[in-house]
């Protein structure tokens, strides 16, 4: 299944919910894209094995902290997880749009 296209994915945080709009074109076993969000926008290269991405980034608001996020497709929808750095964990989901 083919990840590539635009997503926008929530972030269930201890904060809040949070959305993210993400664009994906794979290649192989790894991908590029860009996501924009409330924490402004950022390109970002991640990994591609199977139906499961995997990509990390860095943001500075509300805090700087490194993101670590896995998702696995499943046609138009994605769920998965993201590492707050020393917060823990938090469920994520999507949809193409």
């Amino acid at each position: 299944m083919s990840a590539d296209g635009n997503w926008k994915i929530t972030i269930n945080t201890p904060m809040g919910a949070r959305t993210m709009d993400v664009s994906i074109v794979t290649s192989g076993d790894t991908f590029t894209g860009k996501v924009d969000s409330e924490m402004g926008a950022q390109e970002v290269t991640g990994k591609v094995d199977g139906n499961t991405l995997t990509w990390n980034t860095d943001i500075t608001n509300p805090m700087p902290m490194k993101l670590e996020f896995t998702a696995n497709v499943d046609g138009d929808k994605l769920s998965g997880n993201c590492k707050l750095g020393m917060f823990g964990n938090a469920a994520l989901s999507g949809e193409r749009v």
